[in-house]
């Protein structure tokens, strides 16, 4: 998995969810300020991020991550390795 791989996924949920246009999220894209996202939308990205990667995220670790870089290296720091 790279960098770029949870990148894309993380922009496509939440272009989805939050229905705004993919471009307007980037690596800097803060959830709450720039998409005006609310903890009912960040919990869902959390359960995609599970969901997808295997990673585990306590409720004290999801309310650290404030943009979208951040999540991506949560999830590529705790992503199980494929054997």
């Amino acid at each position: 998995m790279t960098r770029e791989e949870v990148f894309t996924l993380i922009q496509s949920h939440l272009a989805d969810e939050l229905d705004v246009d993919p471009a307007r999220v980037d690596e800097g894209t803060r959830f709450k300020e720039d998409l005006e996202a609310d903890s009912l939308d960040l919990y869902t990205l959390v359960q995609e991020l599970e969901d997808s990667y295997g990673v585990k995220m306590s409720d004290e670790q999801a309310a650290k991550i404030l943009v979208v870089g951040q999540a991506i290296d949560f999830v590529l720091a705790h992503a199980p390795t494929a054997s």
